[in-house]
């Protein structure tokens, strides 16, 4: 499941996995929550929150992440992933090149400080 976090500024969609992720959850909270976003602004930033409870996401969901974040390449920001999740973290670093825009992976120890760069002015 997916649900939107709030306290975030306009430009920031900022969200949290919680248990398995399906293609449903894109469709139904992801994408509708990016695409307000995107409308308002040229550039966005993401902040994802994969907590203890993530225990993995459908093959369509998967390539949802993947169709969106090629689609709007150009228009992220930056983006924050917290998660303790190994394998995410393993990805998400082996295609840090890919994305224009700037990308922090933090431990979900560091989540505080997550939500202060994805804030944060510069």
């Amino acid at each position: 499941m997916i649900k939107t976090l709030e306290g975030f500024p306009d430009s920031v969609v900022a969200l949290a996995a919680e248990g398995h992720v399906s293609t449903e959850d894109y469709e139904t909270v992801l994408i509708p929550r990016l695409n307000e976003a995107l409308a308002r602004h040229g550039k966005v930033r993401l902040y994802y929150e994969l907590g203890g409870s993530f225990d993995g996401i459908d093959a369509g969901a998967a390539w949802e992440d993947l169709k969106i974040g090629l689609e709007h390449l150009r228009r992220w920001e930056r983006i924050a992933v917290v998660t303790d999740v190994n394998w995410i973290r393993m990805t998400l670093n082996a295609f840090r090149f890919v994305v224009p825009g700037k990308l922090r992976v933090f431990d979900l120890r560091h989540l505080e400080e997550a939500r202060a760069w994805i804030k944060a002015d510069r």
